[in-house]
């Protein structure tokens, strides 16, 4: 049986069943566990295509993806503004996509050079739950697990319900974020005994917080204040105040542009309310080792009652195992394992509620971390083996238990009896085999058992639930040419006058199968963004509450058809003092979908050019002057206009000359005035406005008859941010240094 030392001394070194540790395993094991959490990411995709590519992976993530890929491609960087998504195009201030993250940016070029966004999506998805894995492995570790305890549940881990069905298949983004955050927890605590310098855990942490996701960063700063009550020596605070100081530096870069663009933003972060939306409860963690187990949950739809698959599942051994457990382990070392006890306890607390608080909603995303410190425990149980005393009695407990389990999940889903009833055979057999052969054979066969129990598991649950139903089935298409054959349907700037509720939804909040065959001629969300469309519709978290009003349009990008002044459509033609509407945002290709508006008005100048069973597509018959390639829309009328440059999407240069014009003088850009714009006629600022629908307008002074206007766009904070970051990365470098001088001296 593998004796496991004191976490304070770090993990199991030499000892494995009593025989001598050879040093392959070092390097075999998580080389191992890697392998197998890579292949078995694969199993969704034998039963499902598209299943990591669906919902706001397929609406969102991907798509945009794509997209940066190709900007990098072409030598365009930093990746700061992407004008032509719109609301969807400030992508410091999104803050999901990344951009400072230099494992993300690696990753999009890889996408960019798919063919198929689907499986470019199961590469990249199975590369982070490899990552996730190899970060519980190391740091089970850390705290004293044995090497094949800890591959157990790092194996199992990636492939717990709520991991897979959601972080996995459609909010990458918390995926990623949640990666990093066991090699940073890791890393820190190895740094707190000394072991290592400030740069390793200082370089995951950097790696967790420019994902982008705020879960990523409540994450680090909880482990660094979890790590100061477990290490209580003055130097091992020191250390830990010193690392959170350098993140900390890298997370002003990340996330001060999210906080100055809250102004103009319809999420501004300032919600408390529980509304029980994707609130687990206590009773879902009885469950959460029976694969078929479907929580009460109340998920999107407001005629939920039920998720649609195992969203709190976790391991099937957990729970089976409890009752063989050498419980004494804990009592013995509590004080070494207070920083798991602690991370677990605060996010048990935080996954009951409220569903919406700060920046941070639906409790249900807190359900991974609680579970790491869960299986990070339970690898250390697991490393002292299973009890051998009291057989039967342990034996009735765990039949007990199973029972429970059964009655709970046919309660929840009487309809699926039939499978609870060969989830729970299939555990009551996994636990009667792990109980022999670790009798029998010791540690190594009883880990075997658990490997194959998770294979088992999942492959059962992927064809029982072959994916996540609580949210939009899209069915987009994921083929790169297909995607592309709309830039020659829909060229120049485009309005998409469309909903998807038509389309995925039946009577209020039902879900069903889309009509695929409508996306021939319609997309949402970021799906655009593969055939380098310029289109308002687009994803956003954040938003731009001018242009929205404007045009009444929603986060992907849809025609918001209730509880808003007008419609889309005929807000495009609003008259304003600067000009109409559709002209200023320079439109020439506007699709109606025939669902909301069957025969659209055709405006003078514009004309039907194609009709289908789904859409309308109106298209300018004269293209209106563009000065070239760039995005000034319109002048003071008798302006006259020698040049309009773009070098980059965050500037734009214009010479130009007085004319016949009278009066003062204005200039209004097809660009969103997100803060942070700021305008120079011959190197002397002048001022910059909101005009039309949020777009950028400048006034110039009334002496100017002619110059060269320079407009640049600088997300908010940048400066400070990027000064952070550096400073950050220097004191990291300065103080591994002088740590590792220390340690030699």
């Amino acid at each position: 049986m593998t004796t496991a030392t004191p976490a304070s001394t770090g993990p199991v070194e030499s000892t494995v069943d009593g025989k001598s540790d050879k040093p392959l395993l070092r390097f075999g094991v998580p080389v191992g566990v890697a392998v197998l959490v890579a292949v078995l990411s694969q199993i969704p995709v034998l039963v499902n295509r598209v299943f990591y590519y669906w919902d706001d992976s397929a609406a969102q993530f991907l798509p945009m993806w794509y997209r940066l890929g190709q900007r990098l491609m072409s030598g365009d960087f930093p990746l700061l503004l992407d004008t032509e998504a719109w609301i969807g195009g400030n992508l410091t201030a999104e803050a999901m996509f990344g951009v400072w993250n230099p494992v993300n940016l690696l990753n999009y070029l890889l996408v960019a050079n798919f063919d198929d966004l689907a499986s470019a999506g199961a590469v990249v998805k199975a590369e982070f739950m490899v990552v996730l894995a190899l970060g519980v492995y190391f740091l089970a570790r850390e705290y004293g697990a044995s090497r094949w305890a800890a591959s157990a549940v790092a194996v199992a881990l990636p492939f717990s319900g709520f991991t897979l069905y959601f972080e996995a298949s459609i909010w990458i983004a918390g995926l990623m974020a949640f990666a990093w955050v066991p090699h940073f927890w890791w890393a820190a605590r190895k740094l707190a005994r000394g072991r290592i310098g400030t740069i390793w855990p200082f370089l995951f942490g950097a790696l967790c917080v420019t994902v982008g996701n705020p879960y990523g960063l409540l994450g680090v700063g909880l482990v660094l204040l979890v790590l100061m009550i477990e290490f209580r020596a003055r130097k091992a605070i020191v250390r830990l105040f010193a690392l959170g100081a350098t993140v900390g530096g890298v997370a002003l870069l990340v996330f001060l542009p999210l906080l100055g663009n809250s102004g103009v933003s319809w999420r501004n972060s300032k919600e408390l309310f529980n509304n029980a939306q994707l609130v687990p409860s206590l009773q879902d963690y009885l469950s959460s080792s029976l694969p078929s187990y479907v929580p009460g949950i109340h998920s999107f739809s407001t005629i939920s009652v039920r998720m649609t698959f195992p969203a709190m599942y976790l391991a099937w051994f957990v729970v089976p195992l409890l009752a063989w457990i050498d419980w004494s382990v804990l009592r013995r070392r509590w004080r070494q394992l207070l920083g798991v006890l602690v991370i677990g306890g605060v996010y048990l607390v935080a996954t009951l509620g409220p569903s919406n608080f700060w920046m941070f909603r639906w409790p249900l995303r807190l359900v991974e971390y609680f579970y790491l410190a869960v299986m990070v425990l339970f690898a250390v149980l697991l490393s002292a083996g299973l009890r051998r005393d009291h057989v039967r009695r342990r034996a009735w407990i765990t039949v007990g238990g199973l029972a429970v389990t059964a009655y709970l999940s046919f309660s929840s889903w009487p309809k699926i009896a039939v499978w609870h009833v060969v989830a729970v055979l299939l555990l009551g057999v996994l636990v009667a085999l792990a109980v022999i052969l670790f009798r029998r054979g010791g540690s190594r066969p009883l880990v075997a058992v658990l490997h194959v129990g998770t294979a088992a598991a999942l492959l059962l649950q992927i064809v029982w639930f072959p994916i996540n139903r609580d949210v939009a089935p899209y069915g987009f298409p994921s083929s790169v040419a297909e995607l592309k054959t709309f830039a020659a349907r829909y060229p120049g700037t485009m309005v998409q006058v469309a909903d998807r509720d038509p389309v995925i939804y039946k009577g209020k909040g039902q879900f069903l199968e889309p009509d695929t065959a409508v996306w021939r001629d319609l997309l949402f969300g970021n799906v655009y963004r593969v055939a380098g469309v310029d289109t308002t519709t687009s994803y956003s978290g954040m938003g731009f509450k001018p242009f929205h009003k404007a045009l009444c349009l929603n986060d992907y990008g849809g025609a918001k058809v209730r509880d808003c002044p007008g419609d889309t459509f005929s807000n495009l033609w609003t008259s304003t003092p600067e000009g109409v509407l559709a002209d200023l945002i320079k439109v020439r290709t506007i699709v109606v979908q025939r669902a909301l508006i069957d025969v659209p008005y055709v405006p003078k100048g514009w004309k039907v050019a194609e009709r289908t069973d789904y859409v309308t597509v109106l298209r300018r018959e004269r293209d209106m002057p563009d000065w070239g390639a760039a995005r000034l829309s319109r002048t003071t009328p008798g302006m006259k206009v020698t040049e309009d440059a773009m070098p980059a999407q965050h500037k734009e240069s214009v010479a130009f000359e007085r004319g016949t014009a009278k009066g003062p003088l204005s200039m209004t850009f097809a660009r969103l005035n997100w803060p942070g714009y700021k305008a120079t006629v011959d190197g002397k600022p002048v001022e910059v406005r909101n005009g039309p629908g949020g777009l950028v307008t400048v006034d110039l002074p009334a002496d100017v008859s002619s110059g060269r206007l320079a407009l640049t766009w600088t997300p908010p904070g940048l400066w400070i941010g990027v000064g952070g970051a550096v400073v950050g990365l220097l004191a990291a470098l300065v103080l591994t240094l002088v740590q590792r001088r220390r340690r030699s001296s």
